[in-house]
């Protein structure tokens, strides 16, 4: 059974693990695996060089040209594009490592072992990184144990509720994030294995992004989107998510914070307890981006509506959704929503913190 780690604990072990031992991430496609290992070195200054080793079609392309030194009539090999050349330490990301020719993970042999590719060193510091993927829908090639004896091995599984801070920090379109905050197998396609056509198209984190990309901006999604989206993420989940739409036109964060309560209220008398944890999951994040730029007038509408909202989930005796709400109190992720509930809210902010001590 392989070590399971989510992005935090990635994260952690990225920074305790020394330069001289390897890793290898063991996981589907599409779940950010590059994307994470890219943002956290390059933000402590260190270059990231990616290789996709599943593309190389023999050694060369990765160890370099061989040519005849004339001053010593030896053979010597010129240096990849990618190779340092000013020793200044590298990250060497070797992607799809399990998708490599046999022959080039030969090579990769030394390499993961010395630091050395062809008879050069790799600067010192420099870290050695693989991504393999794993399930039998993936063409693979098997890997030598004495490979994968030389890597710290663990499988990536990072949660979806990490995926939705990402996802709400990244401003992707609301109705996705709303969507798999209630679908969560959906994110990475759990209930789409096994098919046994090879094109047909499975969702992932990847393309939920790709998706957003192209409806954000768009109010009202037609059978074209549905169509666009299909190609996508599967016309399985296209479908999914449109009916959802359709039958969870749920109140937008905006609209609840910035509109008039009086008329929001009334909606809100028909949700669902599933349904307010996904309007509470939408207010901090739009707090954390919008507070800081919101101008007083609009701080003290968002502060009057918030504290509407709490004392309608009070008054209707909504307790799980009043512990959800509260629970949030506790996430890191919002700094500015927080310090804005603090200091702006502090009638709600006292309701919220007797009802959590009223918990325990």
């Amino acid at each position: 059974m392989k070590t399971r780690v989510n992005t935090d604990y990635l994260i952690n072990l990225l920074e305790v693990t020394p330069a001289s031992q390897n890793i290898m991430l063991v996981g589907k496609h599409g779940i950010g695996k590059s994307q994470i290992l890219e943002q956290f070195y390059t933000e402590r200054g260190c270059k990231v060089v990616t290789l996709f080793l599943g593309q190389m079609s023999d050694p060369g392309d990765l160890i370099g040209i061989p040519r005849k030194n004339e001053a010593t009539g030896k053979t010597e090999f010129l240096p990849p594009y990618w190779f340092p050349t000013d020793n200044t330490p590298v990250v060497l990301f070797l992607d799809e490592l399990n998708r490599a020719r046999p022959e080039v993970l030969q090579t990769i042999m030394d390499l993961a072992l010395n630091r050395r590719l062809a008879g050069k060193a790799l600067p010192p510091g420099s870290r050695i990184i693989s991504a393999v993927n794993n399930g039998d829908e993936y063409q693979l090639t098997e890997l030598d144990p004495a490979l994968v004896s030389r890597f710290n091995i663990y499988e990536f599984i990072p949660g979806v509720d990490e995926w939705l801070v990402w996802a709400n920090k990244k401003n992707l379109d609301e109705r996705i994030i709303r969507f798999i905050d209630l679908n969560k197998g959906e994110l990475d396609g759990e209930e789409y294995t096994g098919s046994d056509d090879d094109l047909e198209k499975t969702p992932d984190r990847r393309a939920w992004e790709r998706a957003s990309d192209i409806i954000k901006g768009t109010e009202e999604l037609t059978q074209f989107h549905k169509t666009v989206i299909a190609g996508i993420v599967g016309q399985k989940s296209a479908v999914r998510f449109l009916e959802f739409l359709n039958k969870n036109k749920i109140i937008p964060a905006e609209e609840l914070l910035l509109g008039n309560f009086d008329q929001t209220k009334e909606r809100l008398k028909a949700y669902t307890t599933p349904e307010f944890a996904v309007i509470n999951d939408s207010i901090f994040p739009f707090l954390e981006k919008t507070i800081a730029k919101a101008d007083t007038q609009a701080v003290l509408l968002i502060s009057k509506n918030l504290g509407h909202y709490y004392d309608f989930l009070e008054k209707k005796n909504l307790r799980e959704a009043l512990a959800h709400f509260a629970s949030l109190f506790k996430s890191n992720s919002y700094p500015n929503a927080l310090a804005f509930m603090v200091s702006d809210c502090e009638n709600l902010f006292s309701k919220a913190t007797r009802f959590v001590a009223s918990l325990k």
